[in-house]
């Protein structure tokens, strides 16, 4: 079991020679415009087009799956769908849905052991979508780094 390395960095630009996934959390209504989207969004444009297309064909796009999208050779984007519509809803219960980041992360960790990749985050789903880390942080260990990922978690 590996634990999460925790760094002082910019997410988008991950450390390392080996294949690396950048893993973010996107919400399930097709937006995308506000917080680490954006820093995507300024480096490759790819990440967001892909996005909107999954959204607009409505295949598979639903909570707890994943879309990869390659940026660069030996880098992907791991749009995950981990939000459920953006505000808090009539109950006052954050976006976040932490079953479906859970499924997500699974999708990541066979996808990054299939292309013997290293995980990097943010630390997802504790911005917009209003989730808690002491919360995320036992399902990534759990989905990643019990499964001897390397995973980074940037702290911008």
């Amino acid at each position: 079991m590996k634990a999460i390395q925790y760094i002082k960095g910019d997410a988008t630009s991950p450390d390392g020679s080996e294949n690396k996934i950048i893993v973010h959390v996107c919400n399930d209504i097709g937006g995308w415009g506000k917080g680490f989207v954006m820093a995507i969004s300024k480096k490759w444009k790819k990440p967001e087009n892909e996005y909107r297309n999954w959204f607009k064909s409505k295949e598979g796009f639903e909570l707890g799956k994943v879309q990869f999208v390659q940026v660069e050779e030996d880098l992907w984007v791991a749009n995950l769908i981990g939000q459920h519509k953006i505000n808090k809803d009539e109950n006052g219960d954050a976006p976040i849905r932490y079953n479906a980041i859970e499924k997500g992360l699974e999708a990541v960790s066979d996808f990054a052991k299939t292309n013997n990749a290293s995980v990097h985050m943010p630390r997802i789903g504790c911005g917009l979508a209003g989730g808690k880390w002491e919360m995320i942080e036992p399902v990534i260990l759990k989905t990643l780094s019990n499964q001897d990922l390397k995973v980074v978690v940037y702290d911008f």
